[in-house]
């Protein structure tokens, strides 16, 4: 594939309220090769950088036709790793693209979350790039049991003390190098211990990572002062036993007492130059409390969605007949929109 030639194309920005696309991730990863329900988008009011109320969409999911293709780089530790990058069919010529790293849960993988988020169904509507990387494996077999050293957790990454700051800032340098991605648009998303290291990008790359958001984590290390100030959304279930919304220790397989999210949004929303006090908005089932305008126009959200567990919400079920894991919300689409009304301006 030729590198993208630089010229003026932008998306349209929004935000999604009650849609329906796909992905489960639990604590423990299990693989599901379900396809994913499509996604439905709403044209919903945003907040732009300025403040002010602006409107506009983000197109549904549809089926990917593009390509996952596999790459592997080796980081300054010696470590050989691994992601795997979804390229649209229809990604659009002669204009820079946003790049999404999605990252996946503790025990999972870059293939797993693909299939499941149905980030690739959005990126093929939306005509942006989606890189999956793969966590730190344990034992001696390498490609299992995957996490990322997100600080307070989890497993072989944080055991291994891995520098995975390091290994995701050299996946987007490799994947600039072939394509014109739009260095305003480079996105992070994650769900539980992918959210974790989403809230760790956020403090340690926000010179590469504009924005960030997720499900189901929170912030897992002590010092959080970003270069620059960057956007974030967060979102949780009320009825996450895994990592809990006012923190503690979860029912999970970690073992970990994690920090409260609610407290870890307060505290991005600090460093990122916030007003005190967010405005808050519901939407049965979610809720939604946002800061803004931040320093440099950004935005900080938490999303409480009412009944919802650990499970990355509007997902495939797990296996055929199983129902969908909290089919009235779509965490995918909804940090999709989010990322899209957030590029750096």
């Amino acid at each position: 594939m030729t590198k993208l030639s630089a010229a003026v194309a932008r998306l349209r920005l929004g935000i999604v309220a009650g849609v329906l696309a796909a992905a489960l991730v639990s604590s423990a990863c299990a693989s599901n090769d379900a396809p994913a329900p499509k996604a439905s988008v709403t044209t919903a009011p945003t907040t732009s950088a300025a403040g002010s109320a602006t409107t506009a969409t983000v197109a549904q999911a549809v089926v990917a036709a593009g390509k996952t293709r596999d790459l592997t780089t080796t980081t300054p530790d010696g470590r050989t790793r691994t992601a795997h990058l979804y390229v649209p069919a229809s990604l659009l010529d002669d204009a820079p693209v946003p790049l999404l790293v999605a990252l996946h849960g503790g025990t999972g993988s870059g293939r797993q979350f693909e299939r499941q988020s149905n980030f690739d169904g959005i990126a093929e509507a939306n005509h942006f790039l989606v890189v999956y990387p793969d966590g730190i494996g344990s034992g001696s077999s390498e490609d299992q049991l995957r996490t990322w050293n997100g600080g307070v957790c989890c497993g072989a990454a944080v055991n291994k003390d891995v520098d995975d700051v390091t290994f995701l800032r050299q996946l987007v340098e490799q994947v600039s190098r072939e394509y014109d991605v739009d260095a305003a648009r480079v996105f992070a998303t994650g769900h539980s211990n992918g959210m974790i290291m989403s809230y760790r990008l956020a403090c340690e790359a926000a010179d590469v990572f504009v924005a960030a958001a997720g499900q189901a984590g929170t912030l897992g290390v002590d010092a959080c002062d970003p270069a620059t100030p960057i956007s974030f959304l967060h979102i949780h279930g009320s009825a996450d036993t895994n990592i809990p919304i006012d923190g503690g220790r979860g029912q999970g397989i970690s073992g970990v007492a994690y920090p409260s999210p609610r407290a870890s949004v307060r505290r991005l929303a600090a460093v990122d130059g916030c007003p005190a006090d967010p405005a808050t908005t519901t939407a049965a089932p979610a809720t939604t409390e946002t800061w803004a305008p931040c320093d440099a126009g950004t935005v900080i959200e938490f999303v409480t969605v009412a009944g919802a567990t650990h499970s990355w919400m509007g997902a495939a079920p797990a296996r055929a007949g199983a129902p969908v894991p909290f089919g009235g919300y779509d965490s995918s689409a909804a940090v999709w929109a989010f990322l899209a009304a957030h590029p750096r301006t």
